[in-house]
Formats: C-alpha cells, sequence, structure tokens
C-alpha cells in the first residue's frame, strides 16, 4: 500500500506499507478523497512523530464492513476520525470531543491509526457516516473541516445582527466566516497576513471585507467598523499563535466574546490586563459533536452550502510535499487541497 509519511520537519516521504485489513467492529475504507489539514500542517512543521501518515479529512468506499448491520461493502461514507470513550462524563453528555480518549486513537493523528494519505483507513463502526448519492465525494472529503467551523460558529455566542470578525484565512476561517454569516452576522470582516487568501474571502462571499494584518493601521481601521468603535461582538481566532490572539483580545469588545478555534503547539501570551478589564468571554472550540458533523452531511445534501467551491486542487500522493510547501507559502491563495490516493502522477518520458 502506497502512503506518505512524516521523515523529518517539512519532509514527507513516499513509501510503501503492508495494506489495512478488516476488523470486527471496524469498517475498513478505500479512501477516495482525503484533504489536507492545518493540524497535518503543524505535524509537518514539527517532523513529529516520525512515521506518521496523516489524512484525518476522507471519504471513500467500504471493502470490509467488520460484520456491521448497518454497512456494506460498496457503501459510499465518510467519518468522524476521534476515538471518544463514549464512557466518560463528557461522552454520555454528549461531548465526546473533549473526552480525555479522543484524540489517543484517532484516525490520521496517532501512529496507531494511519490516516487517508495511505489509501485505506480502519475505522470504528459508530465514527462512521453514510454518504447521500447527491454528495460528491469530494465534498464528503469536506464534511470535517466545516463541522469544526460550524462547531466554533454554534458556540460563538453569536446574536442575529452583531458584528464579526474572524482571523486567519485559512479552510478553517474561511468556513468559520460562513457559518457565522449564515447564522445571522450583520458584518462579518477577516484579516490575513497574505493578500492572496484575503481577497479569496471576499470573492467567496464569506467575508464582507477583509484587512491585512500587517498594516500598522489595521486597528483604527477595524475599529471604525464596529459600534461606536467598541470592538466586535464575536471575534474568532482561526491562528493560534500569540500576534493573532492578542490581537484577538484588542478587537473583541467589552463582555465580547472571543473563540480561540486556531491551535498551537506551543505556548502562547496575551495581554490579560485587557482580557480581565474589560470581561472578554473567552472560549476554546474544538473539533465537533457528531450532531455537528451530522448537520453539515444534511446542509451539503439539501445544497444549503457549497463546500467544493472551497477546493483549490485535487493532488497524487507523490505532490502532496509540495501540496504543504504551497499551503504555507504565505503568498498562494490555496486554502484546500485534496489528495487522491488511488491516481499516479503521469511522468512524461
Amino acid at each position: 500500500m502506497r502512503c506518505v509519511a512524516i521523515s523529518g520537519p517539512k519532509k514527507l516521504i513516499l513509501e510503501n506499507r503492508e495494506p489495512k485489513v478488516g476488523k470486527q467492529g471496524y469498517i475498513l475504507i478505500d479512501v477516495i478523497k482525503a484533504g489536507i489539514c492545518g493540524s497535518d500542517i503543524h505535524y509537518w512543521v514539527s517532523g513529529e512523530p516520525k512515521g506518521l501518515v496523516m489524512g484525518h479529512e476522507f471519504s471513500g468506499i467500504v471493502i470490509d464492513n467488520g460484520g456491521s448491520k448497518n454497512f456494506k461493502e460498496g457503501d459510499r461514507v465518510t467519518a468522524l476520525p476521534i476515538s471518544p470513550c463514549l464512557e466518560c462524563a463528557e461522552c454520555k453528555s454528549g461531548e465526546v470531543q473533549i473526552c480525555s480518549h479522543t484524540w489517543e486513537q484517532a484516525i490520521g493523528l496517532s501512529l496507531d491509526n494511519p490516516g487517508a494519505f495511505g489509501g485505506r483507513v480502519l475505522v470504528r463502526e459508530d465514527m462512521v457516516r453514510h454518504l447521500p448519492d447527491n454528495v460528491s465525494y469530494e465534498s464528503g472529503a469536506m464534511i470535517e473541516p466545516a463541522s469544526v467551523a460550524l462547531r466554533a460558529a454554534n458556540i460563538s455566542g453569536l446574536k442575529k445582527g452583531d458584528k464579526a470578525l474572524v482571523i486567519g484565512g485559512g479552510i478553517i476561517g474561511l468556513l468559520t466566516a460562513y457559518f457565522l454569516k449564515a447564522k445571522g452576522a450583520s458584518y462579518v470582516v477577516l484579516t490575513e497576513t497574505n493578500p492572496a487568501r484575503g481577497q479569496k474571502s471576499v470573492k467567496l462571499g464569506v467575508a464582507d471585507e477583509w484587512f491585512n494584518a500587517m498594516d500598522p493601521k489595521i486597528t483604527e481601521k477595524l475599529m471604525s467598523k464596529t459600534t461606536n468603535g467598541n470592538g466586535f461582538d464575536v471575534v474568532c481566532d482561526c491562528v493560534g499563535n500569540s500576534p493573532a490572539l492578542s490581537s484577538a483580545v484588542m478587537y473583541t469588545k467589552p463582555n465580547g466574546n472571543l473563540i480561540m478555534v486556531g491551535i498551537s503547539l506551543n505556548t502562547v501570551s496575551i495581554p490579560s490586563a485587557l482580557a480581565v478589564t474589560k470581561e472578554i468571554n473567552i472560549k476554546g472550540s474544538i473539533a465537533y459533536k457528531p450532531i455537528e458533523f451530522d448537520a453539515v452531511i444534511k446542509f451539503v445534501s439539501e445544497k444549503k452550502i457549497n463546500l467544493e467551491k472551497f477546493i483549490d486542487d485535487i493532488v497524487t500522493l507523490e505532490d502532496v510535499q509540495k501540496s504543504f510547501e504551497r499551503l504555507t507559502s504565505g503568498v498562494d491563495d490555496a486554502v484546500k487541497i485534496l489528495v487522491d490516493p488511488n491516481k499516479y502522477k503521469i511522468v512524461e518520458i
């Protein structure tokens, strides 16, 4: 089985491994499309863990149903890549995304469970979902990141007519902006250090305006867009580093809501005095509830959201390394690249 694995900082290698085989209670999926995620980029940059086959956003076809009565060989599916225990208080209350075991055996995030950049994934049956006939494999691979964004919007506390700021124009930032607008935000603005991505947010219709985060006058410009220059009702940080979070605190109005969506593997700092004196409501947002994942599938099936318009390219396993470089270039407008593990790059002789 061909796969792409981490071999060092910013380095991936194409190698062959023994193919995954079926297992009772698990669904073996032949991956048709897989997405490159922001968290994959964190692992790629760090080069750890070595040997990890990433890819937790995917769609495919069931090739072994593990004895399931709900799935059969040939079914079109996607899946939640997480591994909640279903026994703890959090799981029993439906908050599986904050179960302490959720990421231990997560597909594509654990050495024990190689991800979709390996062509086949073995997923617990309860995490697998049917894809409606009118949902493409491309959209199916986008359900996971869209669910992350829906979760952020759901817990943002946004009220109809509120003004919202999204920091970061990657795929999660764009989709978060989309869902904030869908929930009734009267004005959504996005900040980016990459002008190409900033412009794209407006072109795709998810943001009303965008501002360059490197502009020395950005604070003045952004605050002029808020009521009485007081700050935004809702701010969603989809970057996660110290500069982004610090600006998020600055741009949130007193008693406003700041949602931390982006994740950093390093310790970050914020202007705590400002956060305290404005009594900002700061809340983390991780992954999604299963009900939110299912809701996105329904939205796509009912054509309430077009996820394919966010896809920039579909590449082979041979081009995954270049795709990571493209997504981190800081100048390319690409936000979502899918991988087709069954497609081979044609080499001209």
